[in-house]
């Protein structure tokens, strides 16, 4: 696999964060609305929305998850892309990769906009399941799409009208992954399947799961035969007793964050449940671990950009968002980054400059790839609740 050079290449840090019970999103009853004029509603929340100052106020805050923006060689701090758009655009952006978790980020955010207190930022990146959450209960902004042509145009069709945001004017996907199947085969040979992966006796005691109820049991709704973005209570339960026998067996040792990337590479685990952009990163390093779609089929998620309620620069924050869904742009920062790039036409734009990483199924999943991938299913308040209890019982979380 050819990978981009070093100035095209960034460390990559956890992204995907560990949703645990005693740090629900709690949000109890309706909370008192902060005003009445361009007032926005969506669940428990009523805010005032400020009104939009980006005509007079050529800036932009904007919090990330770390490796999710280009730098340049040898200055992490200068990002060519976001410089690009400033001198296009006027605005100044003050860019900050301080997302390490979607809980603790929220824990640091959260009460000030309960209360529709500014938290002097204009952009947000949450996962999904976090996502829908917060955006069901009216912490964020309605997008003018309007005003964002690229994305109108360029959002990639496996990415538009799912259950978690099917009008897509709340979420932009800043980046996307799979869920699927990594490999040390320096210590045992591909595994094809979940199924596989649950049950061959080579493996036993020496593969990891995942702590993010989604992406684990997406797999294992699939495992089963049920598709993870329309199951039932029962396609649930059953998906979780497959896995339970494979934990009580001892064929799984444990679940883990992005922790499991060193296991694998020391070979300490032969095979483990995985992201597609942490393998990546360890095949720049071994070429011998292997990122598999597994056959039932892989899971899509994204790591999405959201809007405060309580942001006065809108307009200011859909301009950047718009200007990363032109596809010459994205093109640049899917070089860097190595995640699914959520752009139509930005593979073909990538071919232009690095014509075999355009290749690359991890980064563009190939069409026979996208028709077996497959979105968590957007779960309600109770569903939430009752579903990662169980599952947390089960690892022990």
């Amino acid at each position: 696999m050819n990978m981009p050079p070093p100035e095209m290449r960034g460390l990559r840090s956890s992204r995907r964060g560990f949703l645990k019970a005693g740090a629900m999103l709690a949000v109890g009853g309706a909370l008192a609305a902060c005003g009445t004029k361009g007032s926005t509603k969506t669940g428990d929340l009523a805010c005032s929305v400020p009104a939009d100052t980006s005509a007079t106020d050529k800036t932009l805050n904007f919090s990330n998850w770390p490796g999710y923006m280009d730098e340049a060689a040898g200055n992490a701090e200068v990002h060519p892309t976001m410089a690009e758009f400033t001198a296009k655009t006027g605005i100044k952006v003050d860019y900050v990769a301080d997302i390490n978790d979607n809980n603790e980020f929220w824990g640091k955010v959260g009460a000030q906009l309960s209360s529709c207190k500014s938290i002097d930022r204009d952009i947000t990146v949450f996962s999904d399941s976090t996502a829908v959450r917060i955006v069901r209960q009216g912490y964020f902004q309605k997008l003018d799409v309007s005003k964002m042509p690229n994305f109108v145009k360029n959002l990639h069709p496996m990415l538009r009208g799912h259950d978690i945001d099917p009008a897509n004017d709340r979420m932009v996907p800043w980046q996307s992954g799979l869920v699927g199947i990594g490999v040390n085969t320096e210590v045992t040979g591909e595994v094809r399947s979940v199924e596989e992966l649950l049950t061959r006796a080579d493996l036993k005691g020496k593969v990891t799961a995942l702590t993010e109820m989604p992406d684990t049991m997406g797999l294992m709704l699939h495992a089963i035969g049920k598709s993870a973005a329309k199951f039932s209570d029962d396609d649930y339960a059953n998906a979780l007793d497959r896995l339970q026998k494979a934990v009580s067996s001892g064929h799984v040792r444990k679940f883990t964050g992005n922790e499991y990337v060193q296991d694998l590479a020391k070979g300490d685990i032969a095979a483990c449940m995985a992201w597609s952009g942490d393998v990546i990163q360890l095949q720049n390093e071994n070429p011998k671990i292997k990122f598999i779609s597994p056959a039932e089929g892989p899971m899509l998620f994204s790591d999405n950009a959201l809007l405060p309620v309580t942001s006065s620069k809108a307009t200011n924050a859909m301009a950047l968002l718009d200007y990363y869904y032109d596809p010459a742009v994205a093109a640049k920062l899917a070089a860097f980054v190595n995640y699914v790039c959520p752009v139509a036409g930005a593979q073909e734009e990538m071919a232009k400059f690095n014509p075999e990483l355009a290749q690359n199924p991890l980064i563009f999943p190939s069409l026979e790839m996208q028709k077996k991938l497959e979105i968590f299913m957007s779960l309600t308040e109770a569903q939430e609740k009752d579903y990662q209890s169980k599952f947390q019982a089960l690892t022990g979380a």
